[in-house]
């Protein structure tokens, strides 16, 4: 089961996330996504873990306060293909558009 954590602290690293997961089973993987410019947290991850353990994880840590924060922790859902994010492909812009 893939699991998005959100609202996280600038401080929470990958595997201090794995950390708190791992109370509630085994944590095949903790990631907290970076910003690929800066460094910084962008304050979310995902966790992986089995299914009946990470529904126990989800129940168990959505809104607790982690370093500071209430996080967020629901069921990942897969990301839309680029192509299809609710927009009709038509161009866009018009900042610099001539009108005749």
């Amino acid at each position: 089961m893939n699991i998005y954590v959100s609202n996280l602290s600038n401080n929470t690293t990958s595997e201090s996330l794995k950390e708190l997961f791992a109370t509630y089973g085994e944590v095949s993987s903790a990631n907290v996504i970076m910003d690929k410019y800066t460094g910084a947290s962008r304050g979310f991850g995902f966790v992986e873990m089995q299914d009946a353990e990470g529904k126990e994880a989800i129940e168990a840590l959505h809104e607790t306060e982690f370093d500071g924060k209430t996080i967020i922790v629901n069921v990942a859902r897969p990301r839309p293909d680029r192509n299809d994010r609710g927009r009709d492909n038509r161009g866009g812009g018009g900042f610099n558009r001539r009108r005749y």
